[in-house]
């Protein structure tokens, strides 16, 4: 399955032009990106599709997601075991 997963932004920097963010979902971190979603900042919470920021997401429906997720198995099943 892939599913479009929350994540913060820890970082930005860009790569051969492109904007780029290490995203942390709950413990697990990714490089995203953020070439849809131009004006995302450091802290910010993005919705992530494979490998891409989609769209800006408030930080309570996105750790509220996260843990839903968690609990249902889902990030397990997406990013394989989670750091606790």
């Amino acid at each position: 399955m892939c599913l479009a997963v929350p994540g913060r932004i820890l970082s930005i920097a860009e790569a051969d032009g492109v904007p780029m963010a290490e995203v942390d979902f709950g413990g697990v971190r990714k490089s995203v990106c953020l070439q849809y979603v131009p004006d995302a900042a450091v802290g910010e919470y993005v919705v992530v599709h494979v490998g891409f920021a989609i769209q800006l997401l408030d930080e309570q429906s996105a750790r509220q997601t996260l843990v839903n997720f968690e609990k249902m198995g889902i990030l397990e099943e997406e990013f394989g075991e989670i750091p606790r």
